[in-house]
């Protein structure tokens, strides 16, 4: 079906990937992303996830996975557009000044840290970790941030050091504007703390129901937010059918 502009589509889903677009089962998946290609005049879609662009290009390659419009990766320090992953220049500048390549900064103020492993990915303007949530002390992330970052955990898992005032919220709503979408037409949706920034940006959210505790401890009082009953896609696909009759959705 013929994709509409996302300002003009009636549902605009903003949506984290692993553990929420990706989430769930098979059937869960299928009967989400069948109802989307089905209606992809009406609903615009934005991945807005930690993963990078190489890994999006493949998730989508089959035609299984939805491909997006937009794309914002590596924890929104990139913006791509879905067609041909080409980056968007307007906003990746303010990034890119934002973090003033500081990789190699950031990789030796924090080399003595034993409880940190550096991811092997390279990225333009972030540098991630994974840590040891037994050992994690709160110290390191009051030091990046007195350095001029920002620090971000999630899943007890991912440590990732961002410029500052950067992250998949921010970064989204920098993208809405600049598409002039009509913000009362985006839903975003996460399951983990590195997805907050999303549900404070005051959009209509769906924490999934499989999100990380302190997540829905966190986004459980917000307006604007459900905590869905199923588990990723089927969480998604709930709310979404609130918001838009979809039709051709798989069984």
């Amino acid at each position: 079906m013929t994709r509409t502009h996302p300002n003009q589509a009636d549902v605009v889903l903003a949506t984290d990937l692993d553990g929420t677009f990706l989430g769930g089962t098979d059937e869960e998946r299928s009967r989400l992303y069948s109802a989307i290609d089905a209606n992809r005049a009406r609903v615009a879609l934005v991945f807005v996830t930690g993963r990078d662009i190489p890994f999006i290009r493949e998730l989508t390659s089959d035609g299984w996975v939805p491909k997006p419009d937009f794309v914002i990766g590596d924890v929104g320090t990139t913006i791509v557009q879905g067609e041909d992953f080409e980056a968007v220049p307007a906003l990746e500048a303010e990034i890119a000044r934002r973090w003033d390549d500081a990789g190699d900064r950031v990789r030796a103020m924090l080399a003595d840290i034993d409880w940190l492993e550096l991811q092997p990915t390279p990225f333009r303007y972030r540098v991630s970790y994974y840590y040891d949530p037994a050992r994690y002390d709160p110290a390191v992330a009051r030091k990046v941030e007195e350095a001029g970052f920002d620090c971000l955990t999630s899943a007890s898992t991912y440590l990732d050091v961002l410029p500052k005032g950067v992250s998949k919220g921010p970064t989204l709503l920098r993208l809405v504007d600049h598409l002039e979408i009509d913000p009362a037409r985006v839903l975003v949706a996460g399951d983990t703390m590195n997805d907050l920034s999303l549900f404070e940006t005051g959009l209509r959210g769906v924490a999934v129901a499989n999100s990380e505790p302190d997540l829905i401890s966190r986004v459980r009082g917000l307006k604007n937010t459900t905590i869905s009953r199923g588990d990723g896609a089927a969480g998604i696909h709930e709310v979404i059918e609130t918001l838009t009759s979809l039709r051709g959705a798989a069984a």
